[in-house]
């Protein structure tokens, strides 16, 4: 049995490690924690199997569980949200575009219907990835559709113009005062970063919303196992150049928000699972929703690998998250939207009279 039980410990450890690797340093680096789940279970498995056995080595699977624990919390949770306090309500949604392509296909009724949904929620603040703007169509006009006759303040970041009219990238609604925005990286083709300073009653805080490098995975092949299993080759090259990007991505993202003068709240599509350096570089910075409040496995992604959690909410410490959803009921796009409600207090630095926009 130990010829086995070491094995699986030594490797489990080695794949706790990795979060730490960033994929820029050592090539593959990043695919290798992906197997997480799987060797927490076989531990699981062992040190049941060992308990009725009696045999001492049981001591390796329990090493193994309690210094992979962190795994399981990012994994599932079992959280008390039933509150209904009030308290700042912020939603993130990659919204796929609001549908463009099913709109070029002649199906109209599409665009209006997520729009319709987004205009029913009463949201302080509201984050979008794959935002796309058309100046020329009012049904397509999204900053007009969003903001609801100036009851939203925005800002928007462009990552590609199309023709003036048109263009695709982030944006931020808020009901509150927006006094200093900014943008902290973009690729020029899908991906990017930005951020917003509001102030909520006398406190100020820091919004950042974020699409991180996509999984460079067609979307043609996230339609179907047949798909993927074809081109599994390129895939995995694919998955490995995207966690690169995101690695440095993440880097200049998280030194930014280590400048930051204010609370924060990050939000947004990181394309990467919670066994991953993304993530985990993140997490040492900001606490995470899901974990606090959140409850199940919270997955986000809306295709065939619907048990992928790539979208979060994150916070500082100074702030106290009150409720996490993930709104599975909510279909418009290949991603589910989720929402966190934070408590208001008395938390923040008091607006200063000058902010460097470079911060």
């Amino acid at each position: 049995m130990r010829y086995l039980v070491i094995p699986v410990f030594l490797l489990s450890v080695l794949l706790f490690f990795c979060v730490n690797i960033s994929p820029e340093q050592l090539p593959y680096a990043g695919l290798v924690p992906m197997f997480i789940p799987v060797f927490l279970i076989i531990n699981f498995i062992l040190l049941i199997l060992l308990i009725f056995a009696k045999k001492k080595i049981l001591v390796l699977p329990l090493a193994a569980i309690l210094i992979g624990w962190k795994f399981v919390g990012v994994t599932l949770q079992f959280n008390n949200d039933s509150s209904d306090e009030k308290g700042l309500s912020v939603l993130s949604y990659n919204a796929h575009m609001f549908n463009y392509e099913k709109y070029k296909a002649n199906d109209p009724k599409v665009v209006p219907n997520i729009f319709n949904w987004i205009r029913e929620q009463d949201v302080d603040i509201m984050g979008f990835q794959e935002f796309y703007q058309d100046y020329t169509t009012p049904a397509r006009n999204a900053i007009k559709q969003i903001s609801n006759e100036g009851k939203y303040n925005y800002s928007a970041q462009s990552v590609e113009e199309k023709s003036g009219k048109r263009f695709f990238g982030l944006a931020i609604f808020t009901k509150h005062p927006i006094i200093n925005e900014g943008k902290i990286f973009d690729n020029r083709k899908t991906n990017g970063a930005m951020f917003i300073d509001i102030t909520v009653n006398k406190d100020t805080i820091r919004v950042y919303n974020v699409h991180l490098e996509s999984m460079s995975i067609p979307a043609e092949q996230l339609d179907n196992i047949d798909g993927i299993k074809e081109n599994y080759r390129k895939t995995w090259r694919r998955l490995n150049r995207g966690m690169v990007n995101r690695a440095k991505q993440v880097n200049v993202l998280t030194e930014h928000i280590k400048n930051s003068p204010y609370p924060v709240i990050l939000m947004g599509d990181f394309n990467d699972v919670p066994y991953s350096y993304t993530y985990f570089t993140v997490r040492s910075l900001l606490e995470n929703t899901f974990e606090t409040m959140g409850n199940g496995f919270g997955f986000t992604f809306n295709k065939v690998l619907f048990f992928l959690r790539i979208d979060n909410i994150f916070y500082s410490d100074q702030l106290n998250p009150i409720r996490f959803n993930t709104l599975r009921e909510v279909d418009y796009s290949d991603h589910y939207p989720i929402e966190a409600v934070f408590q208001l207090s008395p938390m923040v630095k008091a607006v200063p009279e000058s902010l460097d926009p470079a911060q």
